[in-house]
């Protein structure tokens, strides 16, 4: 394994991660079981603590956007409820009481140190929709501008079973891309990545994960708290999304933000391994599902993974499922495999008629609405 690794939580390299001190605009996300205890309500020393520590990042000149889980643990008490309940219904009921209660605290504590912040509620639909992403994007833009400490969660109100992120660690990572941030920190209950089970005797922590090559050996779990969706698997994916486009992530405990956020070697660091990309093609890559798919033959395939071309009519041999001009779609090469998914120029039904036919065969029989690639190389993304 390519990844430094240590036996205790307490160990840690020399030197300070330049990285992370650097950083200038920062994505926080705190988990569930971070602001609770035991499972119950929400505890507003947690919560202190946590702003004290952004505090101090502000007061160095760093942006914070805070991403926040805990709008269903802070309801469950005020409506009489033990556990976290499974029914969509009560979840959102215990999000819609718990959410008011959860920024309440956010923001008396940050007011002691005279910050102001602002709720952002986001749902599947406001990143996967490009006018709603972009809309987003300048609403963290102009908070950021004021000054304002954003604090975000998922809008479990309104969000369905089959339309939600379904945890925050994806959503923290989207929200990295969305803000342009310089680092991703993830806060939970437990301290690093580990290459097992914390508890396990000798396990050791990965300090430096650098690449896919560093993962090969760990065990990750997949369960998360009671008060919470995560686990291990969902930060794990977070952090790939965010490094892939050249934002490096920490992973550790919220007992450990403030050495972390302070560039000490705590936790799992996940170094940066792609470079920035246009908010669009993030938006494909990591916030969208195909509607669809089209069917590449191998020279269509070459001709966008490695030249980069649009995908033409010419090279596509068949199209599945059920999509509209726009929509986003899978593109799929001879093996069945996806190797890219974009925003299709035109509707399911009209593809048939168009396959294996050049562009200027279409123009010339169609008009010049069809002068145009199926999928434009702006519109795509390799996967």
């Amino acid at each position: 394994m390519g990844a430094s690794g240590s036996t205790g939580a307490g160990d840690v390299s020399d030197g300070l991660r330049d990285d992370v001190r650097a950083a200038r605009r920062i994505v926080v996300k705190i988990g569930s079981s971070s602001l609770t205890t035991n499972g119950g309500g929400l505890e507003p020393e947690r919560i202190a603590a946590l702003v004290d520590v952004l505090a101090e990042v502000r007061a160095r000149g760093a942006e914070v956007v805070l991403v926040s889980s805990g709008a269903i643990a802070a309801g469950l008490t005020p409506l009489g409820l033990a556990t976290r309940p499974s029914a969509l219904a009560l979840q959102q009921a215990a999000a819609s009481v718990g959410q008011g209660l959860l920024v309440h605290h956010y923001q008396q504590e940050f007011a002691r140190h005279s910050i102001l912040t602002g709720q952002v509620l986001l749902t599947v639909d406001d990143v996967i929709r490009r006018a709603s992403y972009r809309n987003a994007h300048q609403t963290f833009a102009a908070l950021l501008d004021l000054g304002a400490v954003p604090v975000v969660n998922e809008n479990d109100t309104v969000a369905t079973s089959e339309i939600r992120f379904g945890d925050n660690d994806r959503l923290a990572a989207l929200v990295a891309h969305l803000v342009h941030a310089d680092l991703l920190v993830l806060l939970s209950d437990v301290d690093a990545l580990y290459d097992g089970p914390p508890s396990r005797p000798g396990v050791r922590r990965l300090v430096d994960v650098r690449s896919d090559d560093d993962l090969a050996d760990v065990e990750i779990g997949s369960v998360g708290s009671a008060v919470g969706t995560g686990g291990m698997v969902t930060k794990v994916e977070a952090a790939r999304i965010a490094t892939g486009a050249g934002i490096p992530v920490v992973l550790t405990s919220a007992d450990n933000a403030g050495a972390a956020l302070a560039g000490a070697p705590v936790g799992t660091l996940f170094h940066a391994t792609g470079r920035r990309r246009p908010i669009r093609q993030l938006w494909l890559a990591h916030a969208t599902e195909g509607k669809g798919s089209v069917v590449l033959d191998a020279g269509a395939v070459r001709a966008v993974v490695e030249r980069g071309a649009s995908l033409l009519a010419a090279g596509v041999t068949g199209v599945k499922g059920s999509f509209v001009a726009g929509d986003p779609v899978d593109l799929v090469g001879p093996d069945g495999a996806t190797v890219a998914r974009g925003l299709v120029n035109f509707d399911a039904a009209e593809i048939p008629g168009l396959l294996g036919r050049s562009t200027g065969d279409l123009k010339e029989e169609f008009g010049d609405a069809y002068d145009r690639a199926l999928v434009h190389r702006d519109d795509l993304v390799l996967l």
